[in-house]
């Protein structure tokens, strides 16, 4: 937001323009609506009974899907995560590593 450079209240800035008879308004008044002032969504023609977009193609029935190994898939997430185990160990010990070096160049 901006600040408003000219001196005087600081409500200056959110006051209307000024609508004296030597500055005219922008434009014609606007006509009070009776009610809310919403008229409403147009009118629409709703479509003829029985209508429905046209098909062009029929999709095939689902497959069957193949049946799950459930002891094939424990062992391949035990492999993974021996694997997830093993990069993050030797990350750390790289880190620790890189540390020892780094301070041992600040004391000596």
């Amino acid at each position: 937001m901006t600040t408003p450079t000219s001196g005087g209240s600081p409500d200056e800035y959110w006051r209307r323009p000024d609508t004296s008879p030597e500055r005219p308004a922008a434009g014609p008044a606007p006509v009070p609506a009776r009610g809310s002032g919403y008229p409403g969504p147009p009118p629409s023609t709703p479509p003829p009974a029985g209508w429905r977009p046209p098909v062009y193609l029929r999709p095939p029935p689902p497959r069957r899907l193949p049946p799950q190994d459930m002891a094939e898939l424990d062992v391949a997430e035990q492999r993974a995560q021996r694997l997830t185990y093993g990069v993050g160990t030797l990350a750390g010990v790289v880190l620790v590593i890189l540390v020892c070096v780094l301070c041992s160049r600040l004391l000596f």
